[in-house]
């Protein structure tokens, strides 16, 4: 028989988020600090509408770019939060989950040979999704130094003529890094300088603990060059309703919404009557998921400067990334051994890059007990490595 596989997808590489923790279930008393899903449940609100939604049978296809009083209160939304107007009938699309909306993204832009600019560490649904739409990805390093902030000297070396696409990561899963407007505004004139568009993944927008979150979108002359990308499952913790949106000019979401309309059809749709109900009315909810995180982010801070573990101190999402470099072993050794001996499952920075070897993604979308005895355990191990030398 032929072989029935492409040959893209065979080279394509699993997910090293999901290793530690198919080994981890299997074990008693393991403590994760490695998945990135908020430990609250959805706002009760919210879960009220999707129940309603469904007894009063709200289980018929939306439009394929999604329900119109959906788009209307998005588009209301990012103007109040990133302070850009989209048409919520023309450049607003609901999608599966904010992954849908990169891909769709990624395969509505490129042609062959296209070369997409990834800052790396991050998310692992970029590289993947660039070589399925038959672009090239070029990692772009981001450096600890640069508290993992992009800047214009890590582009430089990297652009090309057939560069088309640079990823913006920010709030960024791993590191927790953010982008302030001062720090955008020059990454902003590179863009335009060498006529690039941007995909800016904004999921963590919600989740920022040093001012508002700042888009790259706001800036002056971005807007049409940019698609924003952001969703209902980290802010408002809807992951499981797999919903999320993208805005950005008509010209590229017409085609976008094609494809979506042909792979998908629509987003669920008492998922999507249960988000209207977010927008309108769980703001408090969100502003106490946020100041609870910001809670847990200052005790890792402090627990890591206690027990004198190197970290940067990361101002967005609900991540950390605190170096493990001083010991002398890779990232993943260190996470299996983190695992094995003091039954605590941590994610290896290199599953976001080979730029996060030295380095570990640990996750404080768990509660502040669970955090506790996690770093209790993770100080034990410290110790023991420290006197191993």
């Amino acid at each position: 028989m032929r072989d029935p596989l492409s040959k893209k997808i065979v080279q394509v590489q699993p997910s090293g988020i999901r290793k530690f923790f198919d080994v981890a279930a299997e074990m008693d008393d393991v403590i994760s600090l490695g998945v990135g899903e908020p430990d609250f449940d959805t706002p009760w609100r919210i879960r009220e509408e999707g129940i309603f939604s469904l007894e009063r049978g709200r289980t018929f296809y939306t439009s394929n770019a999604g329900l119109q009083e959906l788009r209307d209160e998005i588009c209301k939304y990012l103007e109040r939060k990133i302070h850009v107007s989209y048409d919520p009938k023309k450049e607003t699309m609901v999608t599966v989950g904010g992954s849908e909306a990169i891909d769709v993204a990624l395969r509505c832009m490129l042609d062959p040979g296209d070369e997409v600019l990834i800052p790396q560490p991050s998310y692992v649904s970029y590289l993947p999704c660039t070589v399925m739409a038959d672009g090239v990805p070029v990692i772009v390093e981001l450096k600890h130094e640069n508290e993992f902030k992009l800047t214009v000297e890590d582009l430089e070396s990297k652009i090309s003529e057939r560069t088309k696409i640079l990823v913006m990561p920010f709030p960024n899963n791993p590191t927790g890094s953010i982008m302030t407007k001062e720090d955008l505004e020059p990454i902003a004139e590179f863009v335009k300088t060498h006529d690039l568009y941007v995909l800016s993944d904004e999921i963590y927008s919600e989740l920022s603990y040093k001012g508002e979150h700042v888009s790259i979108a706001s800036l002056p002359g971005m807007r049409d060059r940019t698609i924003v990308i952001n969703g209902f499952s980290k802010g408002f913790a809807m992951t499981g309703w797999r919903l999320g949106y993208c805005c950005g000019p008509e010209v590229i979401l017409k085609q976008m919404i094609k494809l979506h309309q042909f792979a998908i059809m629509c987003a669920p749709t008492n998922s999507q009557y249960a988000a209207v109900e977010g927008l309108r009315s769980c703001e408090d909810e969100v502003a106490e998921m946020r100041k609870s995180y910001n809670q847990r982010r200052r005790f890792l801070m402090h627990e890591f400067a206690r027990m004198g573990l190197e970290c940067f101190e990361p101002f967005g999402a609900f991540y950390v990334f605190p170096s493990i470099r001083e010991f002398g072993m890779s990232s993943e050794e260190f996470a299996e051994r983190l695992l094995m001996e003091e039954k605590v499952a941590v994610v290896p920075g290199t599953a976001f890059g080979a730029c996060g070897e030295g380095f570990l993604r640990i996750s404080y979308a768990y509660s502040l007990e669970d955090l506790k005895v996690a770093l209790g355990r993770l100080g034990h191990f410290i110790e023991r490595l420290r006197n191993e030398r």
